[in-house]
């Protein structure tokens, strides 16, 4: 299997690639390892939460806590870790957590919002923003509540639109172009 971290951010068609980690419907957030190339269970969510939509990365990214930035796929079917689907963006939520490893302080750690290429039930769903205020409410409590025993402390800043949003990809591919592993790749090659 091929390391999905390093698969590329953009499809030929500059749609956004992610990679399902935890599909919809999951009590248990499953975290790929890039080292093993497989897909490992992180921890169980707490009791009553389930995943909503398919919830995994944006490959050739990295977030403010190291790693891959993470996407929730707004679609009405779940499919399976590994799977790698070509998405359009939608839009993101804000928010901070405590910092990793220890560290005093707060980071970002957005949310990115997308929704499958050729999606026939959610082609209407251009922004986040846009998204009904009730169910944007229950996103964000969902993203609280399945952070509390993970000592994460989440925050919710705010959404964006899909611009913004894209925005916050090309950044997290510089910053994982900077990665040492990057660069040693590149000396591979």
């Amino acid at each position: 299997m091929a390391n999905l971290h390093k698969l590329p951010t953009w499809n030929p068609d500059e749609r956004l690639v992610c990679v399902v980690e935890s599909p919809r419907g999951s009590k248990a957030k499953f975290k790929y390892d890039p080292e093993l190339k497989v897909f490992t269970l992180n921890r169980s969510l707490i009791l009553g939460v389930v995943y909503p939509y398919d919830w995994g990365f944006i490959p050739s990214t990295m977030a403010s806590d190291g790693d891959p930035l993470d996407v929730m796929i707004f679609h009405d079917v779940p499919t399976y870790p590994g799977v790698v689907m070509a998405c359009d963006a939608i839009g993101a939520l804000l928010v901070t957590q405590k910092k990793s490893n220890g560290k005093v302080g707060r980071e970002p750690n957005h949310r990115i919002f997308a929704i499958p290429a050729g999606s026939e039930r959610e082609h209407e769903n251009t922004d986040a923003r846009e998204l009904p205020k009730r169910v944007r409410k229950e996103l964000e409590q969902f993203f609280v509540a399945a952070a509390a025993l993970a000592n994460k402390d989440i925050e919710v800043v705010d959404w964006v639109g899909p611009d913004e949003a894209e925005e916050l990809v090309k950044e997290g591919q510089k910053r994982w172009k900077k990665t040492p592993d990057v660069a040693d790749d590149r000396l591979e090659r």
